[in-house]
């Protein structure tokens, strides 16, 4: 980030900044920074802004409390606009809404990104207390099985009308796959590839 090379005198000493959420991509909002809010930003890693309306400097948060904490920054082809990739503390926008735009910056399916992270910290720090160690210290076979059973388990639960007991199978099926790919060393993104270039072909 330090490296920036931001051509303040083109835009009249304010650049745009486009504030990001660094894990779902979401854009937060919009904000203007000059030298010194680019500075501070970079110091504190918390985003400041200069307010064109205060005519002040301005930390995201500074009377909420709900800082966006910078995760990265980087400027575009031009070096006149900001991408500030963050980690908001709570809601960005005044009336509450996760962003200024009223969109929502939560889904259920980031938990997999979480869920795979703490897959990883078992295998790398295993613990006697932790059952997904437990599957990696028994090594590639046993895992294997487990999703061979777990898929087993789901075909029987589909043919029944139980939504509970095939949302858990479906539950265990997932976990399972997630630590075989984990033991194979194979990215989920890996996977998720191979399904857009099969899209993509038949387009």
């Amino acid at each position: 980030m330090s490296n920036l090379n931001i051509d303040f005198d083109k835009v009249d000493g304010l650049v745009p900044a486009v504030i990001q959420d660094a894990e779902s991509n979401i854009v937060l909002m919009l904000g203007y920074m000059n030298q010194d809010a680019l500075d501070k930003t970079m110091e504190t890693k918390k985003v400041t802004f200069f307010s064109r309306t205060k005519q002040r400097l301005w930390t995201k948060g500074e009377t909420s409390g709900n800082f966006l904490i910078v995760q990265s920054i980087s400027v575009d082809c031009d070096n006149d606009t900001l991408l500030v990739k963050v980690k908001p503390l709570g809601p960005v926008c005044h009336t509450g809404s996760d962003t200024c735009f009223d969109e929502s910056n939560s889904s259920r399916t980031l938990f997999i990104d979480h869920l795979r992270k703490i897959i990883k910290e078992r295998k790398q720090n295993p613990s006697d207390q932790s059952y997904t160690a437990s599957l990696f210290a028994k090594g590639i076979n046993k895992i294997a099985q487990k999703v061979g059973e777990e898929a087993v388990e789901i075909v029987i639960e589909a043919k029944d009308n139980n939504k509970d007991l095939f949302l858990g199978e479906a539950a265990d099926l997932l976990f399972h796959y997630l630590v075989l790919l984990e033991a194979k060393e194979i990215e989920l993104d890996e996977v998720i590839e191979v399904l857009i270039d099969r899209h993509a072909k038949k387009q």
